[in-house]
C-alpha cells in the first residue's frame, strides 16, 4: 500500500454555494463531524481548532490552518502538526474538498494527502492512514445525509 492519499466523492442535491458553506462554518461542521466543535474562519491563513468532546475526560482537539478558500469550489486546510507551532507540508496532512457542480447537485471530491510526508515509522504511518481513511468512511456519508436533511427542511 502507498498510504500517499485518502480520496473519496460523494453527490449531493445541493448547490456548491451550500456545500461550501456546510464544509467551512462552524454552525454546520459540528452536524456532520460527529459534533466537532471550532471557531473556524474560511480564510486563507486562518488557524483554529477542531476539537471533539472538549469536556470529556479524554478530548481530541486538532489545529488547523485554512489554505485555499475559493467559494463556492475549494476548501483546503491543513491539520495533524501537533509539537508544532505552524503547518507546513512535511508536518501535517492536507484536505482538500474540490466541489463539482453535477446536475442539479454537486459532486464533492476529498483528498487528504501528507502521509508520507511526516517522515513517520512505518507502524505509525500505517496506523494513521488507516485511521483517516475510516473517519473519512464515516464522515463522508454523514456530510452527505446532513446536506440532504438540510435542503429538505422547509
Amino acid at each position: 500500500m502507498e498510504f500517499g492519499s485518502i480520496e473519496r466523492e460523494i453527490h449531493v442535491d445541493a448547490s456548491p454555494e451550500i456545500v461550501f458553506e456546510v464544509i467551512s462554518s462552524p454552525e454546520h461542521i459540528r452536524e456532520w463531524w460527529n459534533g466537532a466543535e471550532t471557531d473556524l474562519s474560511p480564510t486563507p491563513g486562518a488557524v483554529a481548532e477542531l476539537a471533539w468532546g472538549r469536556n470529556s475526560t479524554e478530548p481530541h482537539i486538532e489545529h488547523i490552518t485554512v489554505v485555499d478558500a475559493e467559494p463556492p469550489r475549494l476548501f483546503s486546510f491543513r491539520w495533524a502538526y501537533e509539537g508544532a507551532a505552524v503547518a507546513t507540508p512535511t508536518n501535517s496532512l492536507l484536505v482538500t474538498f474540490e466541489l463539482v457542480p453535477s446536475g442539479a447537485g454537486t459532486l464533492v471530491r476529498l483528498t487528504e494527502t501528507g502521509f508520507r510526508e511526516k517522515g513517520w515509522e512505518i507502524a505509525a504511518l500505517e496506523a494513521a492512514y488507516a485511521d483517516h481513511s475510516n473517519g473519512w468512511d464515516i464522515f463522508i456519508p454523514s456530510l452527505g445525509a446532513y446536506v440532504t436533511r438540510l435542503v429538505s427542511t422547509p
